[in-house]
């Protein structure tokens, strides 16, 4: 996935945010992630040190109230505003794209999601109908849902790094062919 903020621009994003009003630095964490609808939240380690190197540069300021502290713009980071104001509005409609862009990959996986979901029910509800009903101990039983959530969670796990290959172009016949192989002597093992 490439960067929600081309270079240098998150930091200007931060001063629009604070010209609106002071802010401590979860409140700018939240705004920003609220601004993305969730699908982008800066950890701490992205936003503190932007607003250090803003304090810096005289564009904030920061005060202690209790144990948060608190950053307000400038009169100097308001002048930076003005004077990038068509930079803002870019970056503005790059946002709405981003947001944009975020929210289709998490609807894209949601679906794909949904569809293995769907296959996993109708397979699990085909095999109950065609098998006969297996009384298995207390123990067992529990055992038996162990490994099912192990497998489900490995699926999943597997699932996602082959997609994260297939997109990065570095997912071969080799690699299918291992898995598959791989598999079949593990299923022979047991």
């Amino acid at each position: 996935m490439s960067p929600v903020f081309a270079h240098g621009h998150l930091r200007l994003y931060l001063l629009t945010l604070l010209a609106d009003h002071p802010m401590h630095g979860y409140e700018v964490i939240q705004a920003l992630g609220d601004r993305f609808g969730g699908t982008y939240v800066p950890s701490a380690g992205t936003v503190y040190p932007r607003l250090a190197k803003l304090e810096e540069d005289g564009l904030v300021t920061k005060t202690a109230d209790g144990r948060k502290t608190v950053y307000a713009i400038t009169d100097a980071g308001r002048a930076e505003l003005a004077a990038r104001a068509d930079e803002i509005a870019s970056l503005e409609a790059g946002v709405n794209d981003s947001v944009k862009s975020l929210a289709d990959g998490v609807r894209a996986s949601v679906s794909d999601a949904m569809r293995s979901l769907r296959a996993d029910l109708a397979a699990s509800a085909e095999s109950t109908s065609t098998e006969e009903p297996v009384s298995v101990p207390s123990d067992g039983a529990r055992a038996l849902r162990e490994l099912e959530m192990a497998l489900s969670s490995f699926r999943q796990q597997v699932r996602a790094d082959l997609r994260r290959r297939a997109t990065r172009g570095t997912l071969s016949a080799d690699t299918v062919t291992r898995l598959r192989d791989g598999l079949e002597a593990l299923r022979k093992s047991l």
